[in-house]
């Protein structure tokens, strides 16, 4: 009997499954998904936002005293500077905004993550330092994409797919004039580390030392033994 037929058959299925099954895989990843979350906050705000009057800037790596910091969106105008913080979810979102760690519960199992108003929180402070602006004009904006539901009280700043936009347009008095929004946005323009991959990966290298409370007491051994 001649099995090529039925031998090809298979071939041509697998050359068609293996390539969706990676596909799959890499659009359910973090990284893929942080992504997906980032461009459709930029194809918002390119939709409802003038460009005229908020000037933006997006995947804005700054340095810090600990390292770098990387900031998802900058929008500049002369109501304020709004500095959003974007998060692809998708279940129940548990939450206060003091609580270190939110909780993600998709159907049975949860999630901790860091609360990200805390993480907003180095990014404006970094913004701070390198623009000389008091802090009272910048604002911290949280948006959630990806379809989850909010099952605690969360503050005005933390939003829901184009929530962000109604936000942001909410601050209707002028603190900046238009001369000093081109200042700033110039000095972000050349005080931000190039977006490149490598910087991307210096800055994963650079939370994940962060995050390792043993890094700073190895870098002190290494240096006695030197």
């Amino acid at each position: 009997m001649d099995y090529s037929p039925i031998v090809g058959q298979v071939w041509g299925m697998l050359a068609w499954f293996i390539p969706a099954a990676l596909l799959i895989g890499l659009l359910k990843s973090p990284w893929a998904k942080g992504h997906i979350g980032e461009l459709l906050v930029r194809f918002f705000a390119h939709r409802q936002l003038d460009k005229r009057t908020y000037r933006r800037l997006h995947n804005v790596t700054l340095n810090t005293p600990d390292g770098t910091t990387q900031i998802d969106h900058v929008f500049l105008s002369p109501y304020g500077i709004f500095v959003l913080e974007t998060k692809n979810m998708s279940g129940w979102i548990f939450g206060s905004e003091r609580q270190a760690q939110w909780t993600q519960k998709l159907y049975k199992s949860s999630f901790k993550f860091q609360n990200p108003l805390r993480q907003n929180y180095k990014h404006l402070k970094a913004l701070e330092a390198t623009l000389g602006v008091n802090p009272e004009h910048l604002h911290s904006v949280i948006t959630f994409v990806g379809g989850s539901t909010f099952k605690t009280d969360v503050p005005a700043n933390v939003t829901q797919g184009i929530g962000f936009i109604r936000y942001i347009q909410s601050f209707q008095q002028a603190v900046f004039s238009e001369a000093k929004v081109d200042a700033m946005l110039h000095a972000l323009q050349t005080g931000r580390r190039a977006p490149t991959f490598a910087t991307h990966r210096e800055h994963v290298q650079n939370v994940k030392r962060r995050s390792d409370p043993t890094a700073d007491r190895n870098a002190r051994n290494a240096v006695v033994r030197c």
